[in-house]
């Protein structure tokens, strides 16, 4: 003869009252499953450390990103003034306006080829 558990309403209110006392998971729950619930925080606390590496990761990628950017800024605008400082249009107007004697050539420089 099998004897069926019934639950009749004051073990369902020794329930709720040990839920709401803090009572649900008694120290005979940790002794029994100790193994599981230290395997659980050690996974919670991988799994935040893990997040937390990431999250640092990325900041430094969105920063690196950034100053990439500005170096390819800078890179060129100081190519486009150097370019437009040995322009020969803008020699010629250094040559005049510092006084130095020097004049541009007319002619094509000359090709020097060896035998």
């Amino acid at each position: 003869m099998s004897r069926k558990k019934t639950y009749t309403s004051s073990t369902s209110k020794k329930a709720g009252k040990d839920i709401i006392q803090g009572r649900f998971l008694s120290l005979d729950f940790f002794k029994r499953y100790a193994v599981y619930v230290i395997a659980m925080v050690v996974m919670a606390l991988a799994y935040i450390a893990n997040k937390f590496v990431c999250q640092s990761s990325m900041q430094e990628v969105m920063t690196l990103k950034t100053e990439l950017a500005n170096a390819q800024t800078d890179l060129v605008n100081s190519s486009a003034k150097y370019n437009s400082m040995i322009r020969e249009s803008e020699m010629t107007r250094l040559m005049r306006e510092k006084h130095i004697g020097l004049t541009a050539p007319s002619d094509p420089p000359y090709e020097l080829r060896t035998k």
